[in-house]
């Protein structure tokens, strides 16, 4: 028992780091784009997830080449996505002034579009690997080139969206952080980073350890609590920029995450040496994937919508659909892995 104890100690402990270090990511996020006159949406999108997505990064390369893990790594991406919407229905719960998906733009349609196209190709991917004729390049599954396209299209097009809403966009021409020059707000940026990346690396160990302990499958493990540890920054991240009034900059950093996580997938596949990844991890992560694309389209459908009124004036409809799937998805896990 004081193991298993020590066990959620280290994973709290994690988290705590993790979660300290995206309050500083989000404050100087905020300070770059006020130095360089970038949207706030393109700093969610690119850079807030791209960094806030490291823990997944990191985790599921550790997870695949040192802990011989690939259902964690696979577990902690699949999870991530749904956990990362599921924080939408948060953020609707916060927003008391406005119902979330009234006040978001819409350009995070586009982005979140794309999330349910390449959770689509996931999915099918899932599938199509339990095939043991599965075509691969040397040990690398033909699913991974495509998760690397489909980020880079992905990215490409909502600049191109974002470029041209821009002379739309009111510029602050105020410098609202006249004590921090932009050298100084990349430094401290790269230094949370660095803390992130550190936390990160110990996730997989525990999350195995985790699962021994307490006789779970890797595959819910990963799925639930190590995605829910490696998704600390998005949380915290998206509540720091909500306090700060940057609603569209914490919408576009889960929208953004959820899209980089996809790309992190062929990471982990050119890591995981003994084959394809996806042949190799359970196929009830498809559940996840199905859950993950479900949830992204009902955002999609809320914020085309844009409905005014609430559930018993807390939350919208839509939040408590989103809340619903990933509970399913987390019911299907615990129950029927195996």
């Amino acid at each position: 028992m004081p193991r298993l104890w020590l066990i959620w100690v280290e994973l709290a402990v994690c988290g705590g780091v993790i979660a300290v270090a995206g309050t500083m990511l989000t404050r100087y996020a905020d300070v770059i784009a006020d130095k360089t006159g970038w949207s706030a949406s393109w700093i969610g999108l690119v850079l807030l997830a791209s960094v806030t997505s490291l823990p997944e990064l990191v985790t599921g390369v550790s997870a695949v080449s040192l802990a011989d893990a690939p259902n964690i790594a696979i577990g902690d991406v699949l999870g991530s996505l749904v956990f990362n919407l599921l924080i939408l229905a948060l953020i609707d719960a916060l927003s008391r002034r406005e119902p979330l998906y009234r006040s978001a733009t819409q350009s995070h349609v586009l982005s979140a579009a794309w999330g349910a196209v390449l959770i689509g190709i996931v999915a099918m991917s899932l599938v199509l690997a339990q095939i043991p004729t599965s075509a691969a390049l040397g040990h690398i599954g033909l699913y991974s080139p495509l998760f690397v396209l489909g980020y880079l299209m992905a990215v490409r097009s909502v600049f191109l969206h974002e470029r041209a809403q821009m002379p739309t966009l009111p510029r602050v021409a105020v410098d609202r952080y006249p004590g921090l020059s932009l050298r100084m707000a990349v430094t401290r940026y790269c230094g949370a980073a660095v803390l992130v990346v550190g936390a990160s690396v110990w996730l997989p160990f525990v999350g195995v350890e985790l699962a021994t302990q307490m006789g779970w499958q890797k595959s819910f493990v990963g799925t639930l609590f190590v995605a829910t540890a490696t998704s600390l920054p998005e949380l915290v991240v998206t509540i720091t920029a909500l306090r700060m009034g940057a609603l569209d900059m914490a919408v576009a950093n889960l929208m953004g995450s959820n899209l980089f996580d996809i790309a992190i997938i062929a990471v982990d596949d050119a890591f995981y040496t003994s084959g394809p990844i996806l042949s190799a991890v359970s196929p009830l992560h498809a559940s996840t994937a199905v859950a993950a694309m479900t949830m992204s389209a009902i955002v999609i459908v809320a914020l085309r919508v844009r409905a005014a009124r609430r559930v018993m004036g807390i939350v919208g409809g839509a939040s408590i659909a989103l809340l619903a799937v990933y509970l399913f998805n987390a019911w299907i896990l615990f129950h029927h892995a195996s």
